[in-house]
């Protein structure tokens, strides 16, 4: 070996060593005998594993000498596939070969760490729910152009086996990823995009392209993804990615496919789950700013779409990825007011989960719905730009087209409720699709050169859940198709190898599940097709027609099962409701509930909200339904939802055929979401329905292992002395003389023209051990010569060593001595700012302290000389009133003696007086006696009753009640002859208090109780219905008319001042059905109007109407008479019910008054006759139960009768 030196990686740089180095000889032939073994060697005494040893030499050479960098690429050798297996790495090789045994090597390495497995040149991925050192930049420069088999088993190698396929031999690639929820397939698909993106060729248009195809994912995952109880970031949608490259290997561009966006989670999440990312990103990550232009709320529990039991998921911060997700759509090319308008679309979708519905019942009997708050509405409206009238109508009316006909017919509350769900569910779908077409605009190839493709497929695996509905059985087929291509694809690719190496083919027996995709998708008897029937076909449809339907036609079907099918097997199965069909997939038997899935299929929108989102002035909701358009109405039934996905799915394995296949197939471990978990039922099941035991079969059922006949030979030279170190010839030939100095018995390999192929597995184990056995020995020749050049130039690199460690070890102590001193200084210099500080801060609050008690002593002082004042001006006025007092008293007492002198005297007069008079009247008396005996009691009388009147005027005066008009107290008579005096009283205080109480109204209150007093002087006692009308205010023009532009041209017909303006339900006079129609009251006639057009209908002047007839019990039927002879009068009277017959009447009696001045008459009676044309016919009034509730029904019973029956 004549080299004058080389070089040798030391801790990251090149270190010079010279030929003359002590030992340099014997270290040669050490390095030629590790390029000449292999990957690794076992020492006897320990059995440490020594990995590329060549690495550990790098720590023992001395600083001076070196190797060139050529011979070090050559003496680095490359590990295996087969070194140091944790399990099996390939379970092509497993034996003995059973299901327990495959788990068991699953569950090894994953305790292990070890994620991937191959099947050949399927890698099998098992979620560690953690993050593990294995996809640095290193990890991607091991794997870069690498065989398949020479490392570990890693996605990079499939990824990196995928891309030189492509880029080396022109061979377009797919990647098929699958596996249930959970298992980590978006991860995988990030994986391979990164390591390709990493891989490839470099150059800002290159990276641009690259980023944004990265960038993509965040965009997609945001409006894709949502939380479930298996995965916290699980794809509700399948993506087909389309990457394109030139002819050297750079990306040019993507286009990007979906499949089925479960939009159901919309509206409804399972408990436990959340709604797509998008919504709690909005809300969490928006700016005020942005919300308020929104109109959002950050709380949660404001909006009805939103599960609040998992709106927070542990581990995820929304805000962040919100402003991730603005950051990735601007590197994708969205502009500004594209960002803006998507996000205006979200908070619509969002808003509407907020509209809710109540039930109103029509005249008609009809049951409609009405908007409770329609305040989300017009949020709505403003966000989107459309009427609100338009959309109000649209949730509460459904029309119907059929060639020139159309229909509308009113929505129930459940009715309602579906089309706004339906509206919500179209809206997010469509916005979805938009943005996939949108991206696809952005990273799509810019030129027209031919193009190499590699597409990744991630797409949502078997699904087996406790209620399994018509997502699950398209899901479901969607993995039958694929398994089916898998298994194609895979027996084909085997049989083309054999046949390229002239190996013999033998055909090899598994289950062709095509029987299965035939029952699901035959346009004639399949599944979908008979679903599909089943929507189209006229009459009653619902779910257990296609449940029957699917008993007739599928029952004799060995992979259908049902209760109701003719096979009187499943009679008596308890375990297979009456309303669920099973089906025995490849991955076992799935039981479906038939209940939506005629609903689901045909997936309907209403025309009506189609149009009202077409008339929208945003531009992005309006781009989203062509179908709205007047101009473009087609009234061919759009295509159902299974047919749209049984089309994309055979246009995606069109597709994928025309690929080079190379599939990952991912493996949750468990239910928890947590790491270090393997939970081998559940990965038992996956392993079932991923069909991995049948993989590994089909692998082996022809040779179980092969390998290219140069790295056979160079692994296996040393045991044969003909191939050690060196074999001269061809290297089959070296092969062919390995294997017969092994004695390997001839039926165990066969040799194709580039590679050995060996049969059984047992056969290359035998090889392994054999290969160990020799390195052992070989590991002890190396050690030797290792441990004699270790002992000579370790005594050099200790004294080295011990120089520089010296020098690094005082320059420390420095530094550290240094920093102590400065951070002592700090500490001192902080100490003593901090006691100057405390020192100025205690003389000031001194300084406050003395000031605040200066104005505290004065405010005292002040307060004490106050009160001083107070006191002295209370006593000088004690004093006064004292004096005052005693004046008083004084004078008081003098006017009292000089009163008391005064009576005395007069007492005096006055008996003098009285004497006399007695005298005069004893001597008339005497003259007298017969005339005072006449008139004396009269006298008597006359005054005692003045007294007594005079006395209960004055008492009355105290009594009196409050001047309240509804007041009904009044004091109690005192005397029985003043009954009469008595209430007259009550009558004038009374009137009194009601004028005193009606000065008080104003002009408008006046005219409104004259109505109702009016109203009451017609009705009351006579009416059952006047009651109920006592507390409802009259209101007259209930439409409004004038702020309705759909009557502006009733409004400008009409010159007069409307009195009411009011929807009533005309009576048919042929069969006594009703319509509805506006009625108007003016000054001078009466006006009948469509309700729907507001065309004027009939125009009757008020001097024509003669008479108003009604009945006397709780209903709002009543009839016009007209004067006969009139112009108004050709078709006869009116008959009318309405919710308002009081005010009508009353304000139609008052009118009539005010113009003719002739009282209208009043008819009150349970029969009447109306005049219909020619005849009269008699209107009668019946009591009894009714269908429909509290709503009356009119009935026409012959020519001369009309039954009115009243609840």
């Amino acid at each position: 070996m004549e080299k004058k030196s080389c070089h040798l990686v030391m801790s990251g740089c090149l270190q010079p060593m010279d030929c003359s180095t002590p030992g340099f000889p014997v270290l040669h032939h050490f390095l030629e005998l590790l390029k000449l073994t292999s990957i690794e060697f076992v020492t006897p005494s320990s059995h440490l594993i020594l990995r590329r040893p060549f690495l550990l030499l790098a720590s023992i050479f001395p600083a001076s000498g070196s190797f060139p960098q050529e011979t070090m690429a050559k003496m680095e050798v490359k590990t295996s596939l087969l070194d140091n297996m944790i399990g099996v790495g390939d379970m092509v090789l497993l034996e003995p070969l059973s299901e327990d045994t495959v788990i068991d090597n699953l569950k090894k390495r994953f305790d292990h760490n070890e994620i991937y497995t191959y099947i050949g040149s399927v890698v099998i991925s098992v979620n560690p729910y953690r993050s593990l050192p294995i996809y640095s930049p290193e990890k991607v420069e091991d794997y870069r152009n690498r065989n398949f088999y020479e490392l570990s088993p890693h996605i990079f190698a499939l990824s990196d086996e995928a891309y030189r396929s492509l880029r080396d031999q022109d061979k377009d690639q797919c990647i098929l990823i699958t596996g249930e929820s959970g298992a980590g397939k978006t991860e995988a698909s990030k994986l391979v995009m990164s390591y390709v993106a990493a891989v490839c060729g470099k150059g800002a248009e290159v990276n641009q392209v690259k980023e944004q195809l990265l960038q993509s994912n965040p965009v997609l995952e945001a409006f894709g993804n949502a939380k479930t109880v298996r995965n916290d970031n699980s794809s509700r949608f399948g993506k087909y990615m389309d990457i394109e490259f030139d002819f050297k290997g750079d990306p040019l561009g993507g286009v990007i496919s979906n499949y089925l966006l479960e939009k159901s989670r919309v509206v409804k999440q399972p408990r436990g789950e959340r709604n797509f990312h998008v919504f709690y990103q909005l809300l969490s990550g928006a700016s005020e700013e942005l919300l308020n232009k929104l109109k959002l709320e950050r709380d949660f529990s404001r909006y009805n779409y939103l599960s609040l039991d998992s709106a927070k998921v542990n581990g995820v911060d929304d805000a962040a990825n919100f402003r991730t997700v603005r950051n990735a759509m601007q590197i994708v090319g969205f502009m500004d007011h594209e960002a803006e308008s998507v996000l205006e679309v979200v908070a619509a979708v969002l808003k509407l989960g907020n509209i809710e519905f109540k039930p109103e019942s029509r005249v008609n009997g009809l049951d409609e719905s009405k908007i409770k708050d329609k305040n989300e509405l017009k949020e709505i409206c403003e966000l989107t730009g459309i009427d609100q009238s338009v959309l109000e109508r649209a949730f509460s009316f459904r029309t119907v087209e059929a060639k020139q006909e159309k229909v509308s017919t009113t929505l129930n509350v459940a009715q309602a409720y579906y089309a706004r769900d339906a509206l919500a569910k179209n809206l997010y779908s469509r916005l979805f699709s938009w943005l996939v077409n949108r991206i696809n605009e952005s990273i799509k190839a810019q030129t027209k050169v031919r193009k190499k493709v590699m597409g990744v497929l991630d797409i949502y695996g078997f699904e087996i859940f406790e209620d399994n509905s018509f997502e699950q059985f398209i899901i479901n087929y969607c993995n039958e198709k694929l398994q089916q291509i898998f298994i194609e694809l895979t027996l084909k690719e085997e049989q083309e190898e054999y046949i390229r190496e002239d190996i013999e083919w033998t055909h090899i027996e598994y289950f062709n599940n095509a029987i299965i995709c035939d029952l699901i998708e035959n346009n004639t008897n399949g599944i979908l097709a008979m679903l599909d029937e089943e929507c189209l076909r006229p009459g009653t449809v619902t779910d257990e027609t296609f449940l029957e339907k699917l008993n007739q036609v599928c029952a004799t079907h060995q992979h259908f099962e049902s209760r109701m099918s003719k096979c009187s097997r499943f009679l008596n199965d308890t375990s297979l409701p009456h309303s669920c069909f099973r089906i025995q997939h490849y991955a076992g038997k799935v039981l479906y509930q038939v209940e939506g899935f005629v609903d689901k299929n045909n997936d309907l929108l209403y025309r009506d909200l189609s149009q009202a989102m077409w008339k929208a002035g945003h531009a992005l909701i309006k781009s989203l339904f062509p179908e709205g358009n007047p101009a473009k109405i087609n009234l061919k039934r759009p295509p159902t939802a299974g047919s749209q996905f049984k089309a994309s799915v055979a246009t995606l394995m069109k597709n994928l055929q025309t690929k080079n296949p190379n599939y990952i197939r991912c493996i949750k471990p468990n239910d928890k979401k947590a790491a270090h978990i393997f939970n081998e039922g559940l990965v038992c099941h996956q392993v079932r329905y991923l069909g991995l035991l049948e993989n590994v079969r089909v692998r082996r059922a022809g040779y179980a292992f092969r390998q290219a006949y140069e790295p056979c030979l160079e692994r296996y030279k040393m045991l044969c002395k003909q191939t050690w170190p060196h074999w001269k010839g061809p290297a089959r030939a070296g092969v062919e003389v390995l294997f017969n100095e092994l004695e390997i018995p001839v039926e165990e390999y066969s040799f194709g023209r580039s590679k050995i192929f060996i049969r059984n597995p047992r056969t290359l184990f035998k090889l392994e051990d054999l290969r160990k056995q020799r390195l052992e020995d070989l590991a002890t020749l190396i050690q030797k010569i290792y441990r004699g050049w270790k002992c000579r130039t370790h005594f050099l690199l200790m004294r080295k060593s011990q120089i520089v460690i010296a020098a690094w070890f005082r320059r420390y102590a420095q530094q550290k001595r240094y920093q102590q001193i400065k951070s002592s200084a700090l500490v001192i210099q902080s100490y003593i700012r901090g006691w100057k500080a405390r020192k100025i801060l205690r003389e000031l609050k001194h300084q406050k302290r003395c000031e605040e008690a200066v104005t505290t002593i004065a405010a005292y002082w002040h307060g004490t000389q106050a009160r001083r004042e107070l006191s002295r001006l209370k006593a000088e006025a004690r004093n006064k009133h004292a004096i005052a007092v005693i004046w008083a008293y004084w004078l008081g007492s003098k006017a009292r003696r000089e009163l008391k002198r005064l009576k005395e005297e007069a007492r005096r007069k006055h008996a003098v007086a009285v004497i006399w008079a007695y005298w005069l009247g004893l001597k008339v008396r005497r003259e007298y006696r017969k005339f005072f005996r006449a008139n004396a009691g009269k006298k008597i009388y006359e005054f005692t009753l003045q007294r007594i009147v005079q006395k209960y005027f004055l008492e009355m005066k105290n009594k009196v009640p409050s001047l309240s008009p509804i007041d009904k107290n009044w004091p109690s008579r005192p005397y029985l002859f003043l009954d009469s005096t008595h209430k007259e009283l009550k009558r004038i205080f009374h009137l009194w208090r009601c004028k005193k109480y009606r000065d008080q109204f104003t002009d408008q209150q006046k005219l409104i109780y004259e109505e109702k007093l009016e109203a009451s002087e017609l009705f009351k006692d006579k009416k059952a219905l006047y009651p109920s009308s006592v507390g409802q205010p009259f209101q007259g023009p209930y439409l409004e008319i004038n702020k309705n532009p759909k009557y502006k041209k009733l409004k400008d017909a009409i010159e007069e001042k409307i009195i009411i303006a009011e929807v009533v339900n005309k009576i048919n006079r042929a069969n006594g059905k009703s319509t509805s129609r506006i009625f108007l009251l003016t000054n001078n006639n009466l006006l009948l109007a469509d309700q729907k057009s507001g065309q004027i209908k009939s125009e009757v002047p008020l001097v024509d109407v003669t008479k108003v007839s009604m009945s006397s019990q709780n209903d709002g039927f009543f009839a016009i008479h007209l004067k006969e002879g009139c112009e108004a009068a050709s078709k006869g009277d009116f008959l009318f019910s309405s919710d308002h017959l009081i005010e009508m009447a009353t304000k139609l009696y008052r009118t009539t008054l005010s113009q003719t001045k002739q009282k209208l008459n009043i008819e009150i009676s349970d029969e009447f006759l109306v005049q219909f044309r020619q005849d009269k016919v008699c209107v009668k009034f019946i009591q009894g139960n009714q269908k429909n509730g509290s709503v009356p029904t009119c009935k026409r019973k012959n020519n001369r009768l009309l039954e009115v029956a009243v609840p």
